[in-house]
């Protein structure tokens, strides 16, 4: 078809007075151009085609491959390769009158531009995996991305070998020995890819960081949840709402802290103290005994506390008439266990965990009384509160006990101080 349609374009434009030669080498360009024109209406026609058909089947179908598959543009670009495919088998009929170095380098260009097509083809493909990965668990668990990105390169490295070879008329294996020479400028260029994939691996190996976790690392200013785990960074939104991006490989150089075990034990600990004036602190009369007795969850505490001292200083002779003499309770000791009950029956209170309630190094301002212990709540809004709740409390109950929290004076308290004065 090509060689009769070649030869009516050769006689009708030798009949206009142009040289066969010329003529010849015409009419075979106009027979290029309508391939190229039918492979470009073939390529919409089969998109048309492709496009409908499998849009309908991913309407009737529950799997989210074909979803995927059609989002990222997989079939669309498919439908590149007719054009190319069409180009390259009708390149002999229809140059033919051409030399054979031109007929050579346009078989290479056509190959070419199928091996990016692929490339294109592969590439969404990938996308489309990674889409699908984003809705499952191994993507909380492994970093996808760092993974979907290492393949990425393989595939347009070994594209770029391939095209490089149609060019250069070598083997890809020869092309592959020759980069041999220049693999101390791909390790430069390529360290952070580099380096980035094997942070991945470790941290994917090791379980040290998930998407969705939240880490601490001062070093980068990065406090907040982990959004993204790529090749070569990790994207963590703080708590402000910034971003900070970080080197994926620094997660394995470098010390971070990362919270998900907090969460996922289900408690998260309280570690704050309140200064008691130790001024406040004195031996406890049977009045203020009698006092303390009647607080609920301190009643069996005071009765066998108690009676433990009692016959402590009864076997020992003790003369109880001088306060020095002996074992005796004190307000803060009574306020130490109170805490102690009052925490045990708080509902938001981790029992399973440590809890603690003692004291510190006195300072200058006072005797630190630390509470130690695990609310089960660990999402921050929820934590504050309860930590807030149980401190309010707490603060609010010392002078039951007798006791003055300490606090430095104010402006307000020297003025009240200098007008007593005068």
């Amino acid at each position: 078809m090509f060689q009769h349609l070649t030869e009516i374009i050769t006689k009708w434009l030798t009949r206009a007075g142009m040289q066969e030669a010329t003529a010849m080498k015409i009419a075979g360009v106009n027979d290029f151009i309508i391939v190229l024109a039918i492979a470009c209406l073939l390529y919409y026609l089969a998109k048309f085609i492709i496009i409908r058909v499998v849009r309908r089947i991913a309407r009737r179908t529950k799997s989210m491959w074909d979803d995927a598959l059609l989002e990222n543009k997989v079939f669309n670009r498919m439908a590149f390769l007719i054009p190319g495919i069409i180009v390259y088998q009708s390149i002999p009929s229809t140059l033919s009158e051409f030399s054979h170095s031109t007929i050579s380098m346009a078989i290479k260009f056509t190959n070419v531009y199928i091996i990016m097509v692929f490339l294109l083809v592969i590439n969404s493909f990938f996308n489309a995996v990674y889409a699908i990965c984003q809705d499952t668990d191994y993507a909380r668990y492994h970093p996808v991305k760092g993974f979907i990105q290492v393949g990425k390169i393989i595939v347009f490295t070994i594209g770029a070998l391939l095209i490089l070879s149609y060019f250069f008329n070598q083997s890809p294996w020869v092309m592959l020995t020759g980069l041999g020479a220049f693999s101390a400028v791909l390790l430069l260029v390529f360290k952070d890819p580099i380096l980035g994939f094997v942070g991945g691996i470790q941290l994917s190996a090791n379980d040290m960081v998930r998407q969705g976790d939240w880490i601490n690392m001062p070093k980068f200013g990065a406090d907040g949840t982990v959004l993204e785990i790529s090749l070569t960074t990790v994207k963590v939104q703080n708590w402000d709402n910034t971003i900070t991006t970080l080197p994926t490989y620094s997660l394995v150089s470098e010390s971070f802290q990362n919270y998900r075990g907090m969460t996922e034990s289900g408690a998260r600990r309280m570690k704050r103290s309140i200064n008691i004036d130790m001024a406040s602190v004195k031996f406890c009369t049977p009045e203020m005994l009698e006092r303390f007795r009647k607080i609920d969850i301190l009643k069996d505490y005071i009765d066998k506390k108690q009676s433990e001292l009692l016959q402590y200083n009864a076997e020992n002779n003790i003369d109880g008439s001088v306060p020095v003499n002996g074992r005796r309770q004190t307000n803060i000791g009574v306020f130490r266990a109170y805490l102690g009950a009052y925490l045990h029956a708080h509902p938001q209170v981790h029992k399973d965990f440590d809890l603690l309630v003692r004291q510190l190094q006195p300072t200058s301002s006072g005797i630190p009384v630390e509470i130690y212990a695990f609310t089960t709540e660990t999402q921050w809004l929820s934590y504050e509160n309860v930590q807030s709740d149980i401190f309010d409390h707490i603060m609010a109950i010392v002078p039951e006990f007798g006791l003055d929290v300490f606090q430095s004076p104010s402006g307000n308290d020297l003025r009240q101080g200098f007008s007593a004065r005068s």
